[in-house]
């Protein structure tokens, strides 16, 4: 599948990115959240109830939460724009002995089936927007998760210092910076749409598409000694039958 075109910018930026540096571009281990998310609902599941469920990752990249999910037994699907990551994502999989089921795609045109999915992941992937496909975005969400299927968001607030304090970045949208051109801010050089979401606005948008938030969280840490904080907002979310 090809790029839609508003995601051309983040995968010439990670296909960059991934080739420079390789396995430097990005954690080798899972996302804390995530594992909260995987703990909260499926780790207490026996192996023959595990094999049955279908994941997705959107945004995998090199897969160093991807592996996890393999090795925990789940039937597990990476998509990604960038196929440097897919590359470097094959050899983490086969690293852990495991397997998982790539995909070179957009996340707002996945092409998977409808209620394809038990449960959808998006860890810091899915700010990659503007305003109108990063509802384009959660609406492709709804439509291949199953009835009943759990999402896992961990997306930028606008309660950090890189949305209050943008600098040379300029607004496309009230959500949305042309992407992080402050140096001092953290993930500065990511020269694309760069998407916050407020976690009362992140539940609205689920309950809009029929979803019940199960945990609504800010997620802070602070940058160069304290001087730069960013938040992000991780949401847990389950889709009406």
């Amino acid at each position: 599948m090809q790029a839609a075109p508003t995601d051309h910018a983040a995968q010439t930026f990670h296909d960059g990115t991934y080739r420079k540096l390789g396995f430097s571009a990005q954690r080798l281990y899972p996302n804390e959240e995530l594992l909260r998310f995987m703990g909260s609902y499926y780790f207490s599941l026996p192996l023959n109830e595990r094999k049955m469920l279908r994941f997705l990752e959107v945004g995998c990249g090199s897969g160093a939460n991807l592996w996890m999910i393999a090795r925990e037994g789940f039937e597990a699907h990476g998509l990604d724009l960038s196929q440097e990551g897919l590359l470097l994502c094959e050899q983490v999989l086969a690293r852990w002995g495991v397997n998982a089921t790539l995909k070179q795609g957009s996340m707002i045109e996945t092409g998977y089936p409808d209620r394809h999915f038990d449960a959808v992941v998006d860890v810091f992937s899915g700010y990659c927007f503007d305003d109108k496909n990063f509802n384009t975005y959660l609406d492709e969400v709804a439509r291949i998760l199953k009835p009943a299927g759990r999402f896992f968001a961990y997306t930028p607030s606008k309660n950090n210092d890189s949305f209050r304090d943008p600098g040379p970045s300029r607004m496309i949208d009230d959500s949305t910076l042309d992407g992080l051109h402050r140096p001092t801010s953290p993930f500065f050089g990511q020269y694309y749409p760069f998407h916050f979401t407020e976690p009362e606005e992140y539940e609205a948008l689920l309950v809009r598409r029929g979803f019940s938030v199960l945990r609504n969280e800010r997620i802070g840490r602070t940058y160069r000694s304290r001087e730069e904080y960013f938040e992000f907002t991780s949401i847990h979310a389950q889709r009406g039958g």
